[in-house]
């Protein structure tokens, strides 16, 4: 047993998310959103702490990381227990976080997330992406999605990742998961190389550079159906950040491209649940329909929000809309709400008094 390994089982029994490991700080842990010391812990340094992180990592790989000062890989503690692990260096020395991967595959409907998306599952090709900022469960919904389509469907299914997160095992379809930069060098590698591979449905962990969002068009055009995740928080933002990543001159080109490929986008966000311990995730969920299509050719992606407010007979739910559920169930505060709200006036009559100059303090729309 690695002497890691009694920090990820605190982590596991305290029923956090994260574990922190910085030299300079005591180790700390995040559950429901929070982060707090574990308990009776010296202060993590010298060499007792790398070789603390040495011992679960390929010799190799370790020396990579104390190069170059970053490194991605999973980890499993046990059967019940994986880990994605982000090595990194700071201004104190090493540190690194962890991410408590789930080994079930939650259901699409045990996460709460609206019936309609298992449409995306139906598709035989273009475009759908998954949104959100960093730990908003956007690898947990598109684990849940791809069980989807594998428990009910005949595909092949290639997943890109840095790192696997959640592993799947073939059931109706077939998965092959392909780590980077262990079984292919890059996103956008493993990509061009899906097209030769006689695949039907291509996962890619993040699309995060020109090449790989190119050869995702590409790829969805062609006749894949392509999943991909974006940092941003719902689909107006997704449609300029996609567009934005090419030079001025290809811009015309790309939003052409986009609107005949784009099959939908599904944003998510979590918020911290005031009727009990823990988060609840909120969704936007756009469909590219013939108006939506016309709108991202024009490059009139403000009008895209009207557009997912009266599309509620196509499935579609502004991401305001599903806050505003939450909030009139009782299951997030008037705060929560309007810190994750997009127009934040719709929320604020809702704030107590004490609170009620939030606004004047912050934007009027969520960090993208």
């Amino acid at each position: 047993m690695a002497i890691i390994d009694s920090y990820f089982q605190y982590l596991v029994e305290s029923k956090g998310s994260d574990l922190h490991l910085s030299e300079g700080q005591p180790p700390k842990i995040r559950v429901h959103g929070g982060i707090s010391a574990i308990p009776d812990q010296p202060v993590l340094e010298g060499e007792s702490f790398r070789h603390l992180l040495a011992e679960i990592c390929d010799p190799k790989a370790f020396e990579r990381y104390l190069e170059s000062g970053d490194l991605d890989f999973a980890y499993a503690m046990d059967e019940q227990s994986r880990f994605r692990c982000n090595y990194l260096k700071q201004k104190n020395g090493l540190a690194a976080v962890f991410r408590l991967i789930p080994t079930e595959i939650a259901s699409l409907e045990q996460l709460g997330v609206p019936a309609v998306v298992k449409e995306f599952g139906h598709m035989r090709s273009g475009l759908v992406l998954v949104t959100g900022p960093t730990g908003s469960g956007k690898s947990t919904t598109l684990a849940a999605l791809l069980d989807y389509i594998n428990t009910n469907f005949s595909r092949h299914i290639i997943t890109i990742e840095e790192p696997i997160e959640f592993v799947h095992r073939s059931k109706k379809s077939i998965l092959t998961q392909r780590e980077v930069p262990i079984q292919t060098p890059s996103f956008s590698d493993g990509l061009r190389a899906s097209l030769r591979e006689d695949a039907d449905i291509v996962l890619v962990g993040e699309m995060r550079d020109l090449e790989t969002i190119s050869l995702a068009l590409t790829a969805a055009e062609t006749g894949l159906l392509v999943f991909g995740t974006l940092h941003t928080n719902n689909a107006r933002k997704t449609v300029d950040r996609i567009i934005d990543v090419f030079p001025a001159e290809q811009q015309s080109q790309v939003r052409t491209m986009l609107a005949a490929s784009l099959r939908g986008v599904l944003a998510q966000l979590l918020c911290r649940r005031c009727d009990k311990p823990g988060r609840t995730a909120v969704h936007e969920i756009m469909f590219a329909t013939p108006a939506v299509s016309a709108i991202i050719r024009e490059g009139a992606t403000q009008k895209l929000s009207d557009v997912i407010t009266g599309g509620k007979a196509e499935g579609m739910q502004f991401m305001d809309e599903s806050i505003w559920q939450r909030l009139r169930e009782g299951i997030i505060s008037p705060q929560e709400a309007y810190m994750k709200a997009i127009d934040k006036n719709r929320f604020k009559k809702f704030l107590p008094p004490e609170l009620g100059n939030l606004g004047n303090a912050s934007g009027g729309e969520a960090p993208a």
